[in-house]
């Protein structure tokens, strides 16, 4: 299965924010830990809304949250 073209810097700003939960960050945003797990591993995209609330939860802008490496346009 290929890898989504969306990184994510998620662990680590839990980790940065007290070791918070992957359970504890699913409750503050409104979805399942397994959610959670998917998004962090990279095997799920999650909504724009969801995205949002993830930055928002760690208070950092939604590009060091989320990175997009799609392709690179060829001018």
């Amino acid at each position: 299965m290929p890898r989504l073209p969306i990184t994510n810097r998620i662990r680590r700003l839990r980790f940065e924010h007290g070791e918070m939960t992957q359970q504890q960050l699913a409750e503050r945003i409104g979805v399942t830990r397994q959610t959670v797990n998917a998004i962090e591993l990279a095997k799920y995209s999650p909504s724009l809304e969801v995205a949002f609330r993830i930055a928002e939860v760690f208070g950092v802008p939604l590009d060091e949250a989320f990175q997009y490496e799609g392709r690179k346009e060829k001018r």
